[in-house]
């Protein structure tokens, strides 16, 4: 089995980046575009290639690895002008590993097929800090092949693989899992305006909650952000509030109307709409206080 060595990353974000650059410490032949290039000049002294476009990017790459925001950044870079499914070799691997709509990455994957790649949805479990220090966990769904393939990246970048399914599996579980993670960080931002609208002692009852029945390594993580109103972003309240949209729509192709779910997308479409949404996910509490805008950090 030949195993990737010459890695392109699309996109230079909070995430991309911080792949970017354990991919080339750790020996990988790394090829990068990022829409605004100057996110790109810190990776030069790693002996990065910084493309001037997505087709160059992709053009002698082995693997082509998307990490971008939404269905319509991704499209862009995939399928747009200059666009990176123009150019990859027959044979190439494509991975996806953005949040996007199980929609978007059927689409996606035809249009690998035609290219004679395949393709593997892999979003991942993690966020700022688990990129920084190769700590990912890859949600996949596509060919077995295609993800024997894939494990050298995956383990350069990551703590563990989970493989779905077929094509569109790591994309869905990605989105229930974001489900669970959003709908705790809703009812607990409305707890903490409970209690802090009460005369309980809030450090006694935040500890209780943490440690307690209902506590979780979610709920301890967003607890201190909350209470000091440190919203140095880990996961945009934005992007969120975007997977939430993918997360009720999926679920309605079930026949699912997620109660929670659309509760929870009210919510964040709340606290954006007060200025809120290029602050991390936990500033989703702010909509319960005085809108005196905190600091990012």
């Amino acid at each position: 089995m030949n195993h990737p060595k010459t890695i392109s990353i699309l996109g230079l974000g909070l995430m991309g980046s911080r792949m970017a650059a354990q991919l080339a410490q750790k020996g990988f032949v790394l090829r990068v575009y990022n829409r605004t290039p100057e996110k790109a000049e810190a990776l030069r002294s790693l002996g990065v290639y910084v493309a001037s476009s997505p087709a160059n990017a992709a053009d002698e790459a082995d693997a082509v690895i998307s990490m971008l925001s939404d269905d319509v950044a991704s499209r862009e870079v995939w399928l747009g002008k200059d666009g990176a499914i123009n150019s990859v070799r027959d044979g190439s691997l494509l991975i996806e590993s953005g949040t996007v709509s199980v929609t978007w990455i059927s689409e996606l994957s035809a249009a690998a097929s035609q290219r004679q790649c395949k393709l593997l949805d892999a979003p991942v479990s993690g966020s700022k800090a688990q990129a920084e220090t190769g700590q990912l966990l890859f949600l996949v769904g596509g060919d077995s092949d295609a993800v024997a393939t894939a494990t050298p990246i995956f383990n350069a970048l990551g703590r563990g693989v989970h493989h779905l399914g077929e094509t569109g599996s790591g994309a869905r579980m990605k989105l229930i899992n974001n489900f669970l993670t959003g709908v705790q960080l809703a009812s607990f931002a409305e707890a903490l305006a409970w209690i802090e609208r009460s005369a309980l002692n809030k450090e006694a009852a935040i500890d209780l909650l943490c440690n307690g029945a209902g506590g979780s390594p979610m709920i301890k993580n967003i607890a201190p952000r909350m209470l000091e109103r440190n919203y140095t972003v880990n996961f945009l309240l934005r992007l969120l509030a975007k997977d939430f949209s993918y997360i009720c729509n999926d679920a309605a192709s079930f026949g699912l109307d997620l109660n929670m779910g659309n509760q929870t997308l009210q919510l964040l479409k709340a606290a954006q709409e007060l200025g809120f949404g290029e602050l991390d996910m936990s500033a989703i509490a702010e909509q319960f206080r005085s809108h005196d805008k905190p600091a990012s950090n």
